[in-house]
């Protein structure tokens, strides 16, 4: 079960976004943002370490759904992955599907569809919760008789497909347009243009959206996004956003029925006392505007720093999650949570991220410090902490001064 291939792709992807910058620099086409990518990789990153807890309600109800109700027990013979693969694919398209048009799935799933970009790094950006809605489409596999290790194994390769048709450099491609998930049908799928919303579902084949009614050629460039954008570089806070949004419309819906038809009825429904439905508007690609705001280019470079620092720690934890305890995991993934929160702060230049993250530095730095001398390690660990420091502070302390001078000062009334 600690085989997961998600995270050994995990090279491959930044490769892949590697090769995707070079063409952006080549082809002098504007494919990424700062600001949205880190985003973008946050969500993933938040996904990835709040899933070491909670893939234990979806792995777990599906260990014990094939423990206790399974109908058969199915060898694993070669076709037996191709079978999976393939019923996986599918109950994936209907988890998809639903996650679109249940408003409380919906909420689970919006986060993947967020930016207002499009290239590899927004494969990455996933909703932590999505899974605590997803899972029970899979049980079916585990009362035919498919075993968890397989079905874990088998399902991971299906998300990987996906990452490729993350991106605008690839065209489409002729014949297996037909039958497969592409670059092409997946730009239609982010797409917020109405004629684009809730089409092509598919994880690798989409026959089923064929199949289904949900299909949808490729034709004017989409517009990408959600209706009601994020505008947020903040990685809890786009988990958490429509939630929010969903709790305060409850408080203002009178019936129970109505309240119940809200939560599991399509996004943008209301009642007729409030509106009615509320269908996607069509984008007016003259006054339309991604969210971009942006910090000066000094603190773009320290987030950038701290953020490569991040990645490095994350990935190592990532590999290694097996080797901490349960109260060492929780202190490593709350540290990562918040130091990608404050990149995401510090990119809106949020006033309280200021306090916050020398409040992190100096925390980070003597915990490395107590480590070493606690569990006995190399020195230089200590020393490598003391640097980053004393770094980090004194370039935030520049950064700091240099942007409060520059504000302009208003007289008092």
């Amino acid at each position: 079960m600690d085989f997961n291939p998600i995270i050994l792709s995990i090279p491959i992807y930044f490769l892949l976004i590697g090769i995707e910058l070079i063409i952006q620099q080549l082809s002098r086409k504007k494919l990424y943002r700062l600001n949205d990518a880190i985003t973008n990789i946050s969500c993933g990153i938040t996904q990835q370490v709040t899933g070491i807890f909670l893939k234990v309600i979806g792995v777990g109800a599906y260990v014990l759904a094939y423990e206790y109700l399974r109908l058969f027990e199915i060898p694993n013979v070669w076709y037996t992955y191709i079978i999976l693969f393939v019923a996986a694919d599918f109950f994936y398209y209907w988890a998809h599907r639903m996650s679109h048009e249940i408003n409380l799935f919906w909420g689970g799933h919006v986060v993947h569809h967020q930016s207002e970009d499009y290239n590899f790094s927004v494969a990455l950006r996933q909703g932590s919760f999505q899974i605590l809605w997803t899972f029970a489409f899979y049980l079916p596999l585990a009362f035919v008789g498919f075993d968890p290790v397989t079905f874990v194994l088998v399902s991971a390769l299906v998300t990987v497909y996906q990452f490729w048709i993350h991106t605008e450099t690839i065209d489409k491609l002729g014949f297996l347009e037909w039958f497969m998930n592409t670059p092409s049908h997946h730009r239609v799928h982010h797409g917020r243009n109405p004629k684009y919303i809730d089409k092509n579902h598919a994880g690798v084949f989409i026959i089923w959206d064929r199949m289904f009614g949900t299909f949808q050629k490729e034709e004017e460039r989409p517009t990408y996004g959600i209706t009601t954008p994020v505008n947020s570089w903040n990685p809890v806070w786009v988990n958490l956003d429509h939630y929010i949004k969903m709790w305060d419309t409850l408080g203002k819906i009178n019936s129970w029925s109505d309240k119940f038809k809200f939560l599991f009825y399509k996004p943008g429904w209301l009642p007729q006392e409030m509106g009615g439905y509320q269908a996607a508007p069509e984008v007016d690609k003259k006054t339309y505007a991604k969210y971009n705001r942006l910090a000066p280019k000094p603190l773009n470079l320290y987030v950038l720093f701290q953020y490569i620092i991040a990645l490095g720690g994350t990935a190592f934890f990532l590999f290694q999650q097996a080797n901490f305890n349960i109260i060492a995991q929780i202190v490593v993934v709350l540290s990562i949570i918040i130091t990608i929160t404050n990149c995401g702060a510090l990119f809106e230049m949020k006033n309280w991220v200021w306090v916050l993250e020398k409040i992190r530095i100096v925390a980070i730095a003597s915990a490395l410090v107590c480590v070493v001398y606690f569990y006995n390690l190399d020195y230089l660990y200590a020393v490598a902490g003391i640097i980053y420091g004393v770094i980090s502070i004194g370039w935030l302390f520049l950064i700091n001064f240099s942007i409060t001078s520059k504000q302009p000062v208003v007289a008092n009334k």
